[in-house]
């Protein structure tokens, strides 16, 4: 694992987490319905958890503990990745093809976290 791979991964979470508070109303709309509270507080509590992993992943001592939350993370927000694959069916093609793009995209981003956590085991 190339050694600026944790630092990218930090970058793809920090910059979602800002997103999530810096334009919250996209993110609200794939919050699914069966969580309860109101959807912008899940917003703001993923974009939250995204800055704070973010931050996890720069520090090589936390790194490890970081990268492992990131996968299940991943794992965890892929009901929001498939609720807006269903809302967006009839959406004209770009935005369609982006929103079931997302759905496979999952499975690299936990296996890079769950790489980033291996990597971060051998190391002193």
């Amino acid at each position: 694992m190339p050694e600026r791979s944790p630092l990218l991964l930090a970058g793809l979470l920090a910059a979602a987490g800002v997103a999530h508070f810096a334009a919250p109303r996209p993110f609200d709309a794939t919050i699914p319905r069966a969580l309860p509270g109101r959807p912008r507080t899940w917003t703001y509590a993923s974009g939250a958890a995204e800055l704070a992993l973010a931050a996890g992943l720069a520090v090589p001592r936390t790194r490890r503990t970081a990268a492992l939350a990131a996968a299940g993370f991943f794992v965890g927000v892929f009901p929001a990745n498939v609720k807006m694959a269903v809302d967006w069916r009839r959406r004209p093609a770009p935005q369609r093809t982006a929103a079931l793009a997302r759905l496979p995209l999952q499975v690299p981003l936990v296996l890079w976290a769950r790489g980033v956590a291996r990597a971060a085991e051998v190391r002193p």
